[in-house]
């Protein structure tokens, strides 16, 4: 019996160990449990095969402005109708030193435009036309897209406030135009105005920086103060008129500066009174006729061949009629073709014709004015308000009779 009491106590003690050491590893179970929500909670979704989020994005481009820049390759253009002293019809008109033009006379521009947004953002590039400076002037023409350099043009100067645009074009902000604006004709421009590119977008617009001022379509004309009268001459005999003030009347603030010509006709008795001087009736001018190859650059040696010869006898050789011009300190003196006294010879023509150059100049001194390589007898031009005087000496011829009042004596101004 005692022995059975001794294994009924080793079983209850066995029996207590076994249940102690389950509720041992159950706290130990308990504890991995909690340490495992703690880690669940500090790391969430760590069970998860994916997990994402996100925030919102608001970005605004800045709405560029347009912007345009002269790019320096400008000219002015002859007309098509009649070429100048060294220039032909439509080609670079290098004379003009004076910010004024004519209808048919053309200003032509490079522009370089821009659009950081993108270039379709730009609607139109054109010229234009005001008497003020600045955007919204009257539109005149519209500017020709060209192909655009693979770099800006250094002559650009393209820069947007500190940043500089030198290097490699870009198409798909920028564009390069040739803008050509023609004067018209004075029923729609007349008078000084500003000229200018103006680049207009969807929602701005800008003009290039170099806006020009010119005078179009000046009224140019020429003032004759005087008459050429010879009353009771004597056959034979050379007789002087009265000086002639030839002046330049163009517009006032026109600036035009006219290249100076003289050209005349035959005179004839307008009566039925029988006339005759010294051969016919007629009174001839002169035996200067127009070398169509003197035409060109002012050139002292290409009118030496027409030379002053009064003739008083009974042939119809020689010249009848010459004239003694002087502006400053420029006179027909020193003219190639003077005689003696300083008096030149009048070639024939009763209308402008591109001969006139080296034969028909009023004053065709040796001493020269060069505009841009073109060179002009410094004396035969006319400044606005200036003016020549001329006084014309006439051989009246032996036998003559009548009263030689049918004829005339032209001068001509050419703007340069």
């Amino acid at each position: 019996m005692e022995q059975n009491k001794f294994k009924v106590k080793i079983n209850i003690i066995d029996k207590f160990y076994r249940a102690e050491r389950r509720f041992f590893n159950m706290k130990k179970l308990l504890g991995f449990l909690m340490v495992s929500i703690l880690v669940l909670a500090v790391i969430p979704g760590v069970l998860a095969t994916s997990v994402g989020t996100g925030i919102g994005l608001d970005i605004t481009p800045e709405e560029s402005p347009v912007w345009i820049w002269g790019c320096d390759a400008r000219t002015v253009l002859d007309d098509t109708l009649q070429g100048g002293r060294n220039t032909s019809a439509g080609v670079y008109m290098g004379e003009r030193v004076h910010n004024y033009a004519f209808e048919g006379e053309q200003i032509q521009w490079e522009v370089l435009v821009m659009d950081k947004n993108k270039i379709e953002q730009v609607t139109d590039v054109v010229g234009t036309l005001g008497t003020t400076q600045g955007v919204g002037n009257d539109i005149e023409v519209e500017c020709v897209e060209t192909t655009l350099p693979t770099t800006v043009p250094a002559p650009c100067n393209a820069r947007i406030l500190e940043e500089d645009l030198t290097g490699d074009t870009d198409s798909l902000t920028q564009a390069y135009y040739t803008c050509t604006l023609t004067v018209e004709t004075s029923n729609s421009m007349q008078g000084e105005y500003f000229i200018t590119v103006e680049a207009i977008s969807v929602d701005s617009s800008a003009i290039m920086a170099e806006n020009e001022y010119w005078f179009l379509n000046p009224v140019i004309a020429l003032t004759v103060d005087g008459d050429l009268e010879f009353t009771d001459v004597r056959p034979g005999t050379i007789a002087y008129s009265n000086t002639l003030l030839v002046g330049n009347d163009a517009e006032e603030g026109s600036g035009v500066m006219l290249d100076m010509f003289i050209s005349g006709t035959d005179f004839y008795d307008p009566a039925s009174s029988g006339a005759r001087c010294p051969v016919t009736n007629r009174l001839k001018l002169g035996d200067q006729t127009l070398t169509s190859s003197d035409n060109g650059e002012a050139d002292a040696t290409a009118v030496a061949d027409d030379v002053c010869a009064i003739n008083l006898g009974g042939t119809e050789t020689g010249d009848q009629l010459c004239y003694h011009a002087s502006q400053g300190a420029y006179s027909t003196s020193t003219d190639v073709r003077a005689d003696a006294e300083g008096y030149v010879p009048i070639e024939y023509g009763d209308e402008w014709a591109l001969d006139f150059y080296n034969d028909a100049e009023i004053i065709a001194t040796p001493a020269l004015t060069t505009y841009n390589t073109i060179d002009y007898f410094s004396g035969n031009i006319l400044s606005p308000g200036s003016e020549l005087a001329i006084t014309f000496k006439l051989g009246l011829p032996e036998p003559c009779v009548g009263d030689f009042s049918d004829g005339d004596i032209y001068f001509w101004g050419e703007a340069i």
